[in-house]
C-alpha cells in the first residue's frame, strides 16, 4: 500500500468514528449495509458539486451559512460554557452584516463565476471556531466601524425609533376614532 492509500484509510476511519455519533447514519448503516462513510462523502460531494457549478448554489450556501450555525448556537446557548456564546454572537454579527453588504451588491457579485462556492468557503471560514474567522472580521472590519460611527449610528436610532413611536401613535389614534 503506498502513502496515499494508507493517509485515506486513515481518514476515511476518522470520518467514521465521527460518524457513529450520529445514531441515524449508524441505524442506515445497519438497515441497508452501506458504509455511512461512503453516504456522508456522497453527500458532502453532492454539495460540493451543486455549489461549484450553481446548481442550487445560493441554496445550499444559505443552509450551510444559516442552518448549522443556527444549531450551534442552540447548543451555546444550552451549554454552561460563555465563550461558545461569544464565538456564535459574532458569527451572526459578522454574517448580518455581509448579508446586508451581499444584498446591496448581488447583482454585481452573481455574474462572478464560482460565487457561490467562494461565498460557502468564506461562511465556513467564519464559523469554523478553530479559523476564528468570524472574530478576525469582527476585530478588525466591524468592531472599528462600529466604535468610529457609534454616536451617529445612535442618533438614526432614536430619530428612527421617534418616528415610529409617532406614526404608532397617529394610526392608534385614527383606528380609535373611527370606531
Amino acid at each position: 500500500m503506498d502513502a496515499i492509500q494508507v493517509k485515506a484509510r486513515y481518514y476515511i476511519a476518522q470520518l467514521d468514528k465521527e460518524l457513529n455519533k450520529v445514531p441515524q447514519l449508524v441505524q442506515f448503516e445497519a438497515a441497508t449495509g452501506v458504509p455511512k462513510t461512503y453516504v456522508a462523502l456522497g453527500a458532502g460531494s453532492f454539495v460540493f458539486l451543486m455549489i461549484f457549478f450553481n446548481f442550487a448554489g445560493q441554496l445550499f450556501s444559505n443552509l450551510l451559512g444559516f442552518v448549522y450555525p443556527a444549531y450551534r448556537s442552540f447548543k451555546a446557548l444550552e451549554s454552561p460554557e460563555k465563550e461558545d456564546d461569544k464565538q456564535w454572537l459574532t458569527y451572526w454579527t459578522v454574517y448580518g452584516f455581509v448579508s446586508i453588504i451581499e444584498s446591496f451588491t448581488d447583482v454585481l457579485l452573481y455574474w462572478f463565476p464560482f460565487y457561490f462556492f467562494l461565498k460557502t468557503v468564506f461562511l465556513l471560514w467564519l464559523m469554523i471556531p478553530s479559523f476564528n474567522g468570524a472574530v478576525t472580521i469582527y476585530n478588525r472590519v466591524l468592531r472599528p466601524f462600529l466604535v468610529q460611527h457609534k454616536n451617529e449610528i445612535d442618533s438614526s436610532y432614536n430619530n428612527l425609533k421617534a418616528k415610529v413611536s409617532a406614526v404608532a401613535s397617529e394610526l392608534d389614534g385614527s383606528a380609535t376614532h373611527s370606531q
